[in-house]
């Protein structure tokens, strides 16, 4: 038991910290780049992948016994669709004008590669705990890194932070970056955040060997 409770909480951690989605395997580019000019934006979509990638692994996991090889990726295509489709009618129902700014983004997640990868590397080979293990730590690990995104953004772009004023109005006249909320500015801001992940993982890694 008390193995098993280890190996998951190392799961939930390395998809968190060392096997984060965005910042390290460079997954889910698509809504990292697109909706995180605001951070309630990232915290939004960040929300919505984690509850389809973890229903997801949960589906998976539980019928991995009966799901034959041949029609597992079909399989994990229909089941990602219907909890995308669940999180995306929610959302037009309960937070409608977050909804309109994400736009397709949410049905997207049917096609993001960083869950329909852990139906196959993880889900259909473990059981139920270390599946939700590891939807709950790449959904987490995949909204801190858009979260992370979206304050520098809205801050610099925009001076506000989840539409909030925290920058002096004279700040946000003359000295915002425009460019942070637009797609420059997204590529920008990956390029320099992943720099620094990358660079504190080598520097972990040395002192590791030291």
């Amino acid at each position: 038991m008390d193995d098993t409770n280890g190996s998951n909480l190392s799961q939930f951690k390395e998809g968190v910290l060392s096997n984060n989605p965005v910042l390290v395997q460079l997954l889910g580019m698509c809504p990292a780049l697109a909706v995180t000019n605001s951070l309630e934006n990232a915290l939004v979509m960040g929300a919505a992948a984690t509850f389809v990638v973890t229903m997801s692994n949960l589906i998976t996991s539980l019928l991995r016994d009966l799901i034959k090889p041949h029609v597992r990726i079909l399989v994990f295509t229909l089941t990602i669709a219907t909890f995308v489709t669940i999180a995306d009618l929610f959302l037009k129902a309960y937070l409608f004008e977050v909804s309109k700014k994400l736009g397709a983004f949410v049905p997207l997640i049917i096609v993001n590669c960083m869950i329909i990868c852990r139906a196959e590397v993880v889900a259909i080979k473990s059981g139920v705990g270390r599946s939700l293990a590891d939807a709950l730590g790449i959904g987490l690990g995949f909204t801190i890194a858009l979260s992370t995104l979206g304050i520098v953004r809205e801050v610099l772009g925009s001076g506000t932070l989840l539409n909030h004023p925290v920058m002096p109005g004279a700040f946000i006249e003359s000295h915002s970056w425009v460019i942070m909320v637009l797609p420059p500015g997204a590529f920008l801001t990956l390029g320099v955040v992943v720099g620094v992940v990358n660079h504190l993982r080598e520097r972990k890694a040395k002192g590791g060997v030291a």
